[in-house]
């Protein structure tokens, strides 16, 4: 691997969001690129996308997710661009056609991080204390668990998140853990949200490298950046969200955790207001991870999901 080869390309170029978080990804990539080919050109084309721009209204009521992802994958259509780096978590759960996630690379902690500058944990907080999330699952979460308290919407990128608690516009905010510590801001959080009280995201903390599906040579490339027991438990919780239909819109929440040669999955869908919640669990074979996230959905559904959905997207 450490001459150009058929599967290093002479010159790759990374399409990436320029926030801090998304260049600090694309940077990571290109540096775990560059060691396994020294020969390899490697760069980073920094984009700003319309999620990045419109701060203003929260991401379920301007199309959700797929507004941080599509301008890189125009930069890959027209050959600007050889891969993208996402946040999976912002990846829609189909991709369009002539895209492929050709990698998925380790997971950082999952969970949701609790960020005070007052409160040690979700429990301190007085009633009425306002909690900053832009997060429909979140909100979801902490209004059946602590109806007490008032949640409001927060948009913007990580640092701006924490200013306005600094402001004091805010008592807590939630984030996720891993983008705090990927940023060098770990000694921000307060404590781990545990799984109980807010399930995570589907693909929190894991990172989506795509690229097309006719680019055979990226896609062989990227192949050691991929990590197997990520990618089985970012699949299963990508499927669940795909059979439902997830999106921004909708308050569900799927993590899957690999024990031994299984893998263990949780799933939830919420209306907003956290007054219903369903859940369901279960154990399944690591080798079909989708079909673990299919049976999670079907279990929801069974229960209900259908109509929470079908209010919420009406």
């Amino acid at each position: 691997m450490s001459q150009a080869s058929p599967t290093s390309p002479s010159r790759l170029v990374i399409a990436s969001r320029e926030s801090a978080l998304a260049m600090w990804q694309a940077e990571h990539i290109r540096d775990r690129l560059r060691a396994l080919y020294p020969q390899t050109e490697v760069s980073i084309l920094g984009m700003t996308t319309q999620g990045d721009q419109i701060l203003n209204v929260t991401l379920s009521k301007i199309g959700g997710k797929g507004l941080f992802v599509k301008e890189l994958e125009t930069a890959l259509e027209d050959g600007r661009a050889d891969l993208a780096v996402h946040s999976l978590k912002d990846v829609p759960m189909v991709l369009p056609e002539g895209f492929v996630l050709a990698a998925i690379g380790e997971r950082e902690d999952p969970h949701d991080a609790f960020v005070s500058n007052q409160y040690a944990n979700l429990s301190e907080l007085p009633p009425g204390s306002v909690v900053g999330t832009s997060s429909l699952r979140r909100e979801s979460q902490l209004r059946a668990r602590f109806p007490h308290l008032k949640i409001e919407p927060l948009r913007g990128n990580v640092q701006t998140r924490l200013r306005k608690l600094d402001e004091g516009q805010y008592a807590a905010i939630i984030l996720a853990a891993a983008g705090l510590k990927r940023l060098g801001l770990g000694e921000r959080i307060r404590g781990i949200i545990s799984s109980e009280d807010s399930l995570p995201a589907v693909g929190q903390g894991a990172l989506g490298i795509e690229c097309r599906a006719d680019r055979a040579d990226v896609i062989a490339a990227l192949q050691p950046l991929h990590h197997a027991p990520t990618a089985a438990c970012v699949l299963a919780e990508r499927a669940m969200s795909r059979r439902l239909a997830g999106s921004c819109q909708v308050p569900l929440g799927g993590f899957a955790e690999v024990q031994g040669d299984k893998l263990r999955m949780r799933g939830f869908v919420a209306t907003p207001d956290g007054k219903r919640m369903l859940r369901a669990e279960f154990t399944g074979d690591i080798a079909d991870p989708e079909a673990l996230g299919n049976k999670i959905a079907d279990a929801l559904l069974a229960q209900g999901a259908g109509e929470i959905l079908a209010a919420l997207n009406g």
